[in-house]
């Protein structure tokens, strides 16, 4: 068992190294198959030849290691549907508009104004065509519900998505493009055509079926919040839920449980197990139980949209199924692995995935610490024992993926043992209780007690979840942390589990110089922040100008003061740079950095008694002048318009400054100006 453990751990992380070697090289893809072919082939001819010392041959293993690196590599290849010649992007694309053929996909969460989704490309400019778009549909505009599977046609414009406008922003653009999505459309009813609602995909009679039970949900009486939880626990869909309901459930620290994971795969696992005891009975029920089991998993994965979540939960999950049948012992750590491995061989994309990588890191931390904080204490009692057991298990698991959170979301919920205490033994009463309240809609028969219960509960769950929210000093906001101190830390983790196991002199002094290896990242996270800059963010409506010195920040601005410190386009800067200290100031007339002398010239157009040459012009709040004067008279280097203008003054600058070949900084097209 070590020796399938160890190899499937060397094996895994060859495929790990392959995945990130194809996604960040960008090799020619004929060139790495022909080579994976060819180790492929060689290790076979290998083993044919040496089968009986196959033990005592070390080449064996570094040739296996390498045709794993080449396997995924091939594998993130032919996922990457970029490289297929039939590809809407190697196709003739008109600048104006492309008649287009798509298939819905994925449902996305609506924002104010539209209504969007993933679509496949069926057809492009009448040419048979893959790849896939976002589509943003005006809300309101079409009366009839789309979904997953249905057919539109549209003559529309490609547009790119829009790149990060500002330092340390999200950049929206790169995580599609992780899900292989390139351009958007903006469509309304005027130019979409229905060509067909049937279903002919899995996922479009998942949705179906969704769409169902909510229909039915409805009819019995739910609505509002509780509709929109049941929705996320029961059905992994996210997309109704109230962003204030969503953000108390962040600010708690227990947003894990609004993602269908493994908590929710192995309550439901102990369910079924329960309900389909009786087929043991039976003559051939040993070998019937585990596959209705693991088919019953895979249904629910399939409903729930297969995130990676979900998809690494009903994989391991169906490996344990699969070993409890055939009456092994499970190891979890083989358990883990082999799902991983899997997964990753068939979607290599996942490994980027914040919640792939979060439910592995949680499920380790559980795995590998929880045992070791239980054996701490072990009450002697039930009614103590449970909550301890919840306790450690809550922090083994917030031990496991607090590096990795603080490096993507800066913040950390300091109530989070106290929330998962009561929460989880709300997320069992709910999901037993849910799949009883689905079964009981579907057939229409469900009792009005029931749904007046189940909704009671759930709108006691989120009355907890608000209630431990609003103690905002609990949660530590606008933590900087680089993926080198992600690095470090898991380094010092695991170090110091090896510590206790073992108890040697290694292993603490490994466990020290992880330690000072964390100071040393700290140190040098310090040392790149010790650096001036002077920015013009891009704000609509409004300009925001910012002078940083080291870990300062000297705002001037024309914002409102409570927004400005909430507003994401600051904090993201002020994370993203370790900014300590922020001061506000209202807005110059003239600001110098560097020996750079940038004057702006606003609404009052005023600047004729200007008596020395600026290196840079501002324009903001749409100044009505003449741009030919201007340069003619101050000869500027540069000018900058930042998105408190007009558009239609926008447009007439640019033409302005390309006829007189003075360089034109927009900063709602190119993003933030910025001297360093």
């Amino acid at each position: 068992m070590k020796l399938l453990n160890f190899t499937i751990i060397k094996l895994t992380i060859c495929l790990v190294l392959g995945i990130l070697l194809a996604h960040y090289l960008k090799l020619d893809f004929h060139v790495v198959l022909c080579v994976t072919i060819a180790l492929v082939f060689a290790l076979g001819v290998y083993w044919l030849i040496l089968r009986s010392k196959i033990n005592r041959a070390p080449y064996f293993g570094i040739l296996a290691c390498c045709c794993m690196i080449g396997v995924g590599m091939t594998s993130y290849n032919i996922q990457d549907e970029k490289l297929r010649p039939h590809h809407y992007t190697h196709l003739n694309a008109s600048e104006n508009y492309n008649s287009i053929v798509f298939q819905i996909e994925e449902r996305l969460k609506p924002d104010a104004y539209n209504d969007k989704y993933i679509v496949a490309i069926t057809s492009f400019n009448d040419k048979e065509a893959i790849g896939r778009l976002l589509i943003n549909i005006k809300r309101d505009s079409i009366s009839k519900p789309i979904y997953v599977d249905d057919i539109f046609f549209t003559s529309s414009e490609l547009k790119v998505i829009q790149k990060p406008l500002n330092p340390h922003q999200f950049d929206y653009g790169k995580y599609l493009e992780m899900q292989q999505v390139y351009h958007q459309l903006y469509l309304n009813s005027t130019n979409i055509l229905l060509l067909s609602d049937s279903k002919r995909t899995i996922y479009g009679y998942a949705d179906a079926l969704r769409t169902k039970i909510n229909l039915k949900l409805v009819e019995a009486g739910f609505t509002g919040d509780a509709l929109s939880i049941m929705n996320a626990l029961l059905l992994g869909q996210r997309q109704t839920i109230d962003k204030t309901v969503y953000d108390n459930y962040v600010n708690s620290g227990t947003i894990h449980i609004l993602a269908v994971s493994g908590l929710h795969v192995g309550i439901i696992l102990i369910i079924l197990n329960v309900i389909f005891k009786p087929l043991l009975r039976l003559k051939y029920g040993h070998f019937i139980r585990p596959i209705i089991l693991v088919a019953l998993l895979w249904s629910f994965a399939v409903i729930a949209g297969l995130r990676p979540s979900v998809t690494r939960a009903v994989t391991m999950f169906s490996v344990i199924s699969i070993a409890m049948h055939l009456k092994r012992r499970t190891n979890i750590y083989n358990t883990l692995i082999i799902s991983a491995f899997l997964i990753l061989l068939f979607k290599p994309a996942f490994l980027f995935a914040v919640g792939f990588q979060m439910s592995y890191l949680a499920v380790l931390g559980i795995v590998s610490i929880q045992p070791i904080f239980y054996k701490l204490w072990k009450p002697k009692y039930w009614i103590i024992d449970k909550p301890w057991q919840i306790f450690t298990v809550t922090l083994a698991a917030q031990i496991g993926v607090v590096p990795i959170s603080l490096f993507y979301f800066h913040q950390f919920p300091g109530l989070f043992f106290i929330s998962n205490l009561v929460v989880i033994p709300f997320l069992g009463l709910i999901l037993g209780l849910g799949i009883l309240v689905i079964v009981l809609a579907l057939l229409n028969v469900i009792p009005n007690f029931l749904v007046i219960t189940y909704s009671f509960i759930i709108d006691c769950l989120n009355g907890f979840i608000a209630w431990g929210a609003q103690f905002e000093n609990f949660l530590f906001r606008d933590i900087p942390f680089t993926i080198l101190q992600v690095v470090t830390t898991y380094a010092i983790i695991m170090a110091l589990i090896q510590a206790y196991k073992f108890r040697n002199f290694k292993w603490i002094a490994i466990s020290l110089i992880a330690i000072i290896g964390l100071q040393g990242v700290y140190f040098y996270n310090k040392h790149q922040t010790q650096n001036d800059a002077f920015i013009i963010f891009n704000k609509s409506r409004y300009s925001i100008i910012g002078k940083k010195q080291n870990e300062k920040l000297m705002l001037y601005h024309n914002y409102d003061f409570e927004k400005l410190k909430s507003d994401y386009t600051i904090t993201n800067y002020k994370v993203g740079e370790a900014i300590d200290t922020i001061t506000l100031d209202s807005l110059q007339s003239v600001y110098v950095f560097k020996n750079k002398v940038i004057l702006e010239i606003d609404s009052l157009a005023v600047y004729k008694e200007v008596t020395f040459r600026p290196h840079y012009i501002l324009l903001r709040n749409s100044p009505r002048l003449n741009l030919n004067r201007v340069i003619d008279s101050l000869k500027p280097e540069l000018i900058i318009a930042d998105a408190s203008n007009y558009k239609s003054y926008l447009k007439r600058w640019k033409e302005t400054c390309e006829h007189k070949k003075t360089p034109f900084h927009q900063t709602n097209e190119k993003g933030a100006f910025i001297i360093k």
